[in-house]
């Protein structure tokens, strides 16, 4: 009888957990088992994490009252106050007291906040909160800017709104921890573990042996071709990863995706030359549909084959035919979490260690609030330099117009190289022309 990763993966935790009455583990959906074991290979234990940075006239956060705001938040959310731990092989979370440190950074002489939030964000330790903040102040803008950094393990972009959200309203309400009544406390507990559950059902009929036929066929051409990240030198001064970006008008309706993985197709063929097969990476799906919106991560990472072979050519409706048939066809088996598809990719033949060559996300910038803190909303900013886990990564966030963003680690590819990567990307959207990027 065939035995899914996820069948497997569910029958040993059940042991873990009745050995420890249950009370103090939770499964991990398959996006979090992979950001589990990324983490574990890591050499330096590195987590993904997942950044939001805001600026505030100066003055205007109460660091006592943000503390007392993001652990009321913390408690209602038990993936906010629980550890990733690996127990006899088997990845779980640990549900722990909230403990959100709320950090001021204080800029070195020569350093800008920018700077300065960088350092503090890549101290990271293994051990510790999900979720932490971290204030600065900037006193060219006579700002300060705030960081919620959570752990990719804790939340995907459908959970930032909702973080957003809460935190506001605990911060305008007074509330802090103890102010959490334990029937809520509860009841978010057993909608998390339902959701969570049903998401290990999906994925499990995901791993069936049609699927993973599927995966193998599909994919039996993929190879990475980006060398291994080169060690970095943290005291170099080089930021690790370098950007570039682009403004322009949306198109009415947005982007088709179809369209954005052909624009990555063509980022490859530049960057990795023709008559490849590089994997590029998307994160794909939600909670699923009897589920709550619990804050977490459900989020798979699918993967796109981006044969570089022919130049992909894009009419009017928005990607080429086999572009927008597969991927439809993709879509089909989008459960089967990433772990299974990189085995069945392998045991069909496939030269791929599991590495990506890219990452493609999009952004509906529509649906998450200001964060506003003492009716005070704050301007979003973006704040590169983060070490990333693939060659580049391209996001683009659709609003009242395109906002697309290219990062790439400096230890793989050059700063020329990526640009004109980013260019080809830019080049193969639909219309309407745009300006050149700006870098």
């Amino acid at each position: 009888m065939h035995t899914s990763i996820t069948g497997q993966y569910l029958a040993r935790f059940r042991r873990i957990a009745d050995a420890d009455t249950g009370a103090g583990v939770l499964p991990v959906t398959g996006a979090q088992r992979r950001f589990v074991l990324v983490r574990a290979m890591d050499p330096a234990g590195r987590p993904d994490t997942v950044p939001m940075f805001f600026a505030f006239p100066r003055g205007t956060v109460d660091p006592v009252r943000l503390w007392a705001a993001a652990n009321h938040l913390a408690a209602r959310h038990p993936v906010l106050h629980a550890r990733p731990e690996v127990i006899r092989g088997t990845p779980a979370l640990r549900r722990e007291a909230a403990d959100v440190p709320v950090e001021r950074v204080r800029p070195a002489p020569d350093e800008s906040s920018a700077d300065a939030l960088r350092r503090a964000v890549s101290a990271w330790s293994a051990q510790g909160s999900p979720m932490r903040l971290y204030l600065t102040d900037d006193e060219r803008a006579d700002e300060e800017i705030l960081g919620i950094v959570l752990d990719h393990i804790a939340c995907d972009g459908q959970s930032l709104a909702r973080v957003v959200d809460e935190l506001g309203d605990a911060y305008r309400d007074g509330l802090g921890p103890a102010d959490l009544a334990p029937a809520d406390a509860e009841a978010e507990l057993a909608a998390y573990r339902e959701a969570v559950e049903l998401q290990l059902d999906a994925e499990q009929r995901g791993g069936s042996p049609a699927a993973l036929e599927y995966w193998g066929d599909r994919l039996r051409a993929v190879h990475e071709r980006a060398p291994l990240p080169r060690p970095r030198n943290p005291a170099s001064g080089v930021l690790p990863t370098g950007a570039a970006e682009l403004r322009r008008s949306a198109p009415a309706g947005g982007v088709p995706f179809p369209a954005l993985l052909d624009a990555c197709r063509a980022t490859a063929r530049v960057l990795y030359g023709p008559g490849h097969v590089p994997p590029i990476g998307y994160p794909w799906g939600g909670r699923p549909a009897a589920a709550a919106q619990v804050l977490g991560c459900f989020l798979n990472t699918v993967v796109f084959p981006a044969r570089t072979h022919d130049a992909p050519q894009l009419p009017e409706n928005g990607g080429s035919e086999t572009t927008a048939t597969a991927w439809w066809d993709d879509l089909d088996r989008a459960d089967t979490p990433f772990d299974e598809v990189v085995h069945a990719a392998r045991s069909a033949g496939a030269r791929w260690s599991g590495r990506l060559d890219g990452l493609l996300t999009v952004d509906d910038a529509r649906r998450r609030p200001p964060l506003t803190l003492g009716g005070v909303p704050g301007r979003e900013v973006h704040i590169d330099g983060r070490p990333v886990r693939a060659p580049f990564a391209v996001s683009l966030t659709q609003g009242p117009e395109l906002h697309i963003r290219m990062v790439w680690d400096r230890s793989v590819l050059d700063d020329a190289a990526a640009e004109d990567g980013f260019a080809a990307f830019c080049r193969a959207l639909p219309a309407p022309a745009s300006a050149d990027p700006a870098h």
